[in-house]
């Protein structure tokens, strides 16, 4: 055998070969690739018996080794359960089957460049949707939806994770090619309001926003231009109006030709908050100009009268370090700390060109709550993962190139008091959801449910359950996994009594 033919065999041997290298891929995000099923979960503690319902998480984990130059955010949606009754709790999780997805498993490859970027695709994928369901996961109508906000939602089956619509249309009613990853629900109608961005294809200036009634029908829908086109990742909805905040993470489609990812951070620009009636047509959206801002979850909104406020975790700058920052300024860890900062403005002043900030409190924190049952109304009550730097971080954690989020604190809007459950110096949480005491407990009465990652154990994964009555307490129940679980975007609580009951 020839020399050039041994070299052409290694080289389809390793085409072929699955090897995410030491770093798993993406160094700090290492890949799970598991789907698994436990029954009976060991518990630490107790766990409230009138705690009944799901707890469903996403995030991105990579099917195939990423491209080069590619980020965390990239990878496919992959969904986990835990569903607590009785006192017990199981586990599941299942990667959701989207168009992606199943393409890359019948190629046994990956086809899909990096985050966003259509250009850098192998060709035989060019009529596949690039969504990768791994933002959030949402209940509505009886199906359970994984979102990610490029692409339409797809449905799962709430019980055992199954795919069930891969490119979910809504009867094809939507006519928008984006969905969001943050939708609202009003507790008063039951409906679901959402929208998207780059609506009609890339790098487009259009939005589209949408209501679907209890039943799972669009009901409403309207078009917007927005001022630059950039991530548009969360909104705000109260009883009256709808909110977006337009931030600097700007969509560059000439670095997309270039082999970069979809976004670049240009603090040249300024950040607009639009505000438009709901269920109007649209043209009534009013835009307040306001400093670089770095704003992308909303703890939640409610409107008084013409008054509108609008509560998000912000920062000053760019807070995501793998989004880069396009005029080439280094990432200032102070810039990027986010703090519950309330947006408002008054609709009833016609001369007015810009919106209000107040900084809250002085938590630091990322990834914003509230007791879902009180979206769209005015609340009190809200939640969110924060790093206390005054407590201590474990010595062997001293090489970490951040401080994980060692806290979930409670923010009582009508005190400005908080209270703080702080999980060790060894573990870092991520995001919690709220589970009401029982049904028609009053807001902000009940438990906080996350994961913790235990990271002297590899990053072992715990779902900790937290009385919003009593934080400083600790758990008072931990349902241990065995092992290091898929990464987690965003969650969501169902109720045991909306689930289906086969």
């Amino acid at each position: 055998m020839s020399s050039k033919s041994s070299n052409s065999e290694n080289d389809q041997a390793r085409a072929r070969r699955v090897h995410f290298g030491e770093a798993g891929g993406l160094r700090g995000f290492p890949p799970f690739r598991a789907e698994c099923d436990i029954e009976d979960c060991e518990v630490e503690g107790l766990i409230p018996e009138e705690i009944d319902g799901a707890f469903y998480r996403v995030g991105p984990d990579f099917q195939y080794p990423p491209a080069p130059g590619n980020i965390p955010f990239d990878g496919e949606g992959h969904l986990c359960m835990f569903r607590i009754a009785n006192g017990r709790a199981s586990f599941k999780s299942r990667y959701v089957q989207t168009q992606r997805y199943k393409a890359q498993l019948a190629a046994h490859r990956r086809l899909f460049g990096v985050y966003r970027n259509p250009f850098s695709d192998d060709p035989s994928v060019v009529n596949v949707s690039r969504g990768t369901a791994n933002t959030h996961v949402v209940f509505h109508a009886g199906k359970l939806f994984a979102l990610k906000e490029d692409s339409p939602p797809v449905a799962v089956d709430p019980l055992t994770l199954a795919t069930l619509d891969d490119y979910h249309t809504f009867h094809g009613k939507l006519t928008s090619q984006t969905f969001t990853a943050h939708p609202k629900f009003d507790p008063q109608t039951g409906e679901m309001l959402a929208f998207g961005y780059e609506a009609k294809g890339l790098a487009t200036d259009d939005m589209a926003v949408y209501a679907v009634d209890a039943k799972g029908n669009i009901t409403w829908e309207a078009w917007v231009k927005v001022p630059y086109v950039g991530m548009v990742h969360d909104f705000a909805v109260t009883q009256k109006y709808i909110a977006f905040l337009i931030i600097p993470m700007a969509t560059n489609v000439e670095r997309m030709k270039q082999g970069h990812i979809h976004y670049a951070w240009d603090s040249t620009l300024p950040t607009w908050f639009g505000v438009m009636l709901r269920g109007g047509d649209g043209k009534d959206i009013r835009w307040f100009k306001g400093p670089e801002r770095c704003a992308t979850h909303v703890m939640g909104a409610f409107s008084d009268g013409d008054k509108l406020f609008v509560d998000v975790d912000m920062a000053m700058k760019n807070q995501f370090p793998f989004f880069p920052n396009l005029h080439g300024e280094p990432f200032d860890p102070k810039s990027l700390t986010g703090h519950v900062t309330r947006l408002s403005v008054d609709l009833s002043k016609k001369n007015i060109s810009d919106y209000e900030m107040e900084v809250l409190y002085p938590e630091v924190g990322i990834l914003p709550r509230q007791d879902d049952r009180y979206q769209t109304v005015h609340y009190r009550h809200g939640y969110m993962a924060t790093t206390d730097a005054s407590r201590p971080l474990n010595p062997k954690l001293s090489g970490l190139p951040f401080r994980p989020t060692n806290c979930y604190t409670h923010f009582d809007h009508a005190t400005r008091r908080t209270s703080s459950f702080f999980i060790g110096d060894d573990s870092g949480l991520q995001e919690a959801c709220f589970v009401p005491r029982r049904n028609g407990a009053p807001e902000g009465d009940g438990y906080l449910v996350g994961v913790a990652n235990r990271l002297l154990e590899g990053g072992r994964a715990d779902l900790v359950i937290v009385d919003t009555q009593h934080m400083e307490d600790g758990p008072v129940a931990t349902v241990r996994l065995p092992f290091r679980s898929p990464s987690q975007v965003h969650g969501s609580w169902v109720p045991g009594d909306q689930l289906p009951k086969r």
